[in-house]
């Protein structure tokens, strides 16, 4: 998996991190028990500061999608995981800003829910394709 930051993105670069890293995951090109490159390895490779890929990792990890063993190596955690009280409750204050634009550039309901569809589904068709 080939992760992509972005310098000159106003998301923190731990932020871009943990995404793709979940988005990989979700797409199934990042699989259950697969091992990540050790943080200074991820650091060096995407040419970050190792504390960052540190805070991304201990995220992951505190989220359920990573085990970290010594600090060095990080797994892939088995799926699906349960969407915890914590998710449920940051899932729409993720959303809002989202849906206020798309609101905002008059996206009606139905079209945005036609995206999300498309886009939640890509991830099932890519898993898929994987087995």
């Amino acid at each position: 998996m080939i992760l992509k930051i972005d310098f000159d993105s106003e998301q923190p670069l731990y932020t871009q991190l943990r995404d793709q890293i979940v988005k990989g995951i979700a797409a199934g090109s990042l699989k259950e028990g697969e091992s990540l490159p050790s943080v200074r390895q991820m650091a060096e490779d995407l040419g970050i500061n190792l504390h960052t890929v540190n805070k991304a990792y201990s995220i992951l990890e505190q989220d359920g999608f990573l085990a970290m063993y010594q600090r060095k190596n990080a797994l892939v955690q088995k799926l699906p995981l349960k969407p915890d009280k914590s998710f449920l409750k940051k899932l729409p204050n993720q959303l809002k800003p989202i849906i206020a634009e798309a609101y905002c550039r008059n996206i009606s309901e139905p079209e945005f829910i036609a995206i999300c569809k498309d886009i939640f589904s890509s991830f099932e068709s890519e898993v898929e394709n994987e087995s």
